[in-house]
């Protein structure tokens, strides 16, 4: 008992950090007031963007049928995201958004992936393959935007990007 009593007083001396999460909805845009995390001077670039995918599921099997629920969401976390205020503007706060619209996308891809997929017992396995699959994809389309736009610097290849997220958000339109 006295252990018990030892665990539930600290957990209200020393709450559990959650990060707070913003998650994308279409008509809500980044600002510079999300981003509160503290800069790094030393980076070669002048803001940076955590987003990623949430993603829980649940499952039952009952007379051999796989049934499985599950929640997929991109979010943004404002405390590791952070810009250095003299050198920013508008256009790179759209970089940074279109950083978010990447883990939208990959969210709709995952959501895509699971939809109507037959599940063997070995659900566990399968579903955790494809969201792997789905995140590295992720990663890679975050890296390959920074590294072609040269983390915003690269003007056309910027306003390449831009529209290539939209159609992509677009033809992904039915797992929003």
């Amino acid at each position: 008992m006295k252990l018990f009593l030892a665990f539930v007083f600290s957990m209200l001396l020393f709450p559990q950090h959650k990060p707070e999460k913003i998650f994308w909805r279409e008509h809500q845009k980044l600002t510079w007031e999300d981003f509160r995390g503290k800069p790094i001077a030393s980076a070669s670039f002048v803001a940076s963007t955590n987003t990623g995918i949430s993603f829980e599921y649940s499952y039952t099997i009952k007379n051999n049928a796989v049934n499985v629920t599950y929640t997929i969401a991109s979010f943004f976390t404002p405390e590791s995201s952070w810009f250095i205020p003299e050198k920013v503007n508008k256009y790179i706060l759209q970089h940074e958004q279109a950083h978010f619209d990447i883990s939208e996308l990959h969210a709709r891809m995952l959501r895509k992936n699971l939809e109507g997929k037959k599940f063997s017992k070995k659900i566990k396995s399968e579903i955790e393959s494809i969201y792997r699959q789905v995140e590295q994809k992720r990663r890679a389309m975050q890296t390959k935007f920074d590294a072609e736009t040269d983390h915003s610097r690269n003007a056309d290849k910027e306003a390449f990007w831009q529209k290539y997220i939209a159609q992509q958000l677009a033809a992904y339109e039915s797992w929003k």
